[in-house]
């Protein structure tokens, strides 16, 4: 199975309703990014085309894909992460295509890929995953300005590897070498090239691109059910379903005021009654618990909250912050600067009332026009966020 060139286009897309803000001219902004997600063939979409803003919402009814996109994007960033590909997809047939058929071997698959822009200019990559019978990467190619940086191939079934090729445009015009058939070989290309040629520090420069542009992303589904309790003191690196919320409060309140600052704002529109502040309060037994304190010497246990009010306090929290208190895994060997955090999350509005989407909404929006944090969600209608400036939507159909 080959990596074959993507369309922009699909039957499960309404392309004339993915509409991306116009582009207003201003510095060239050079931070690593993604700015399109490709799903040639995996699970419900075929030949698809996504492209993102700052913040994109997929929206369709249940069974549109939209999940499945959002799992696909975070995919890629795993990959780019080094995460083996067996860790990546754990029931990887799911993630084939319900009528695709086996080739002459017995073998299936699916194919992703996304671009990444940033200093290197639009970066492409694609790969072909075989699912059975037995799980292997089988192609790759990453590309930039039309050329070839790396293709992978799978030569020799019967062994783990497969031919890898990079551009290195000097005495000879590639560089041809085994990779693991069970890595992204973009993640791997810094431990392999070294840099000599101009071809070669080429190659270097997009694969960083696009391994940085990747690692950066926080999968976020906050689960009330699990941010009432108090929790023990930890690392403050706040986690995926936010359960360990109480301990980052408590962390960013005495590092961050400016931001703490901001996210009291936040949940003056969002969160019932008076909010003066939201505190952290450590407990005799060495746990930490969170409440708001309403200004008139009375404070409400953030356990008292409704759903909404918890899952908007923990996206608000996720979109103020930023990598530095996120459990995310951070390219370290980049500036901060050159850093965009892109957040994931499905069922963005689930739970929320009006106010709350429209103003988690236009803060997303805020801090995507800032540059350092993207937002990536799903939601079921995005009528209400009809208006907002700098919000990209992608319709999807079953």
């Amino acid at each position: 199975m080959a990596v074959l060139p993507v369309s922009t286009q699909s039957s499960a897309v309404d392309v004339a309703a993915a509409t991306v803000p116009p582009h207003v001219p201003g510095p060239p902004d050079v931070r690593a990014r993604v700015t399109e997600l490709r799903l040639s063939a995996f699970a419900g979409h075929r030949r698809a085309g996504f492209p993102l803003g700052a913040v994109t919402l997929f929206v369709g009814p249940s069974g549109a894909g939209k999940s499945t996109a959002l799992a696909a994007y975070e995919a890629l960033g795993r990959l780019a992460g080094g995460a083996p590909l067996a860790a990546v997809f754990p029931d990887p047939v799911a993630c084939v295509p319900e009528r695709a058929r086996r080739d002459v071997g017995g073998r299936r698959g699916f194919r992703i890929g996304c671009t990444a822009d940033g200093a290197e200019g639009p970066v492409h990559l694609d790969i072909a995953v075989q699912a059975e019978p037995e799980l292997r990467i089988v192609g790759e190619r990453l590309s930039a300005d039309g050329v070839v940086l790396l293709e992978t191939a799978l030569r020799d079934p019967g062994r783990r590897t497969v031919q890898a090729a990079w551009h290195t445009a000097g005495s000879a015009p590639v560089t041809r070498a085994p990779l693991p058939d069970d890595r992204l070989g973009t993640a791997l290309l810094p431990l392999r090239v070294a840099g000599k040629t101009d071809g070669q520090r080429h190659v270097l420069a997009a694969a960083e691109q696009m391994v940085v542009a990747l690692r950066s992303v926080f999968p976020c589904d906050p689960r009330p059910e699990r941010m009432r309790a108090p929790v023990p003191a930890g690392s403050g690196r706040l986690l995926p379903g936010c359960g360990n919320l109480a301990d980052v409060l408590w962390r960013i309140r005495s590092e961050c005021g400016r931001r703490h600052a901001q996210l009291i704002e936040a949940l003056r529109v969002g969160c019932a009654g008076p909010v003066a502040d939201l505190v952290a309060e450590p407990l005799p037994d060495g746990t930490v618990r969170a409440l708001l304190d309403r200004g008139d010497g009375f404070r409400t246990a953030v356990a008292r909250l409704g759903d909404g009010e918890l899952r908007y306090l923990a996206l608000a929290l996720v979109l103020l912050t930023g990598p530095g208190v996120l459990d995310v895994d951070e390219p370290g060997e980049v500036p901060d600067a050159l850093r965009t955090l892109t957040v994931l999350a499905d069922g963005f509005d689930r739970a929320l009332d009006p106010c709350q989407r429209r103003e988690l909404l236009r803060l997303a929006a805020r801090m995507g026009e800032r540059g350092h944090v993207r937002c990536l969600g799903a939601v079921s209608d995005a009528s209400w966020a009809a208006g907002t400036d700098g919000v990209a939507v992608v319709h999807l159909k079953p």
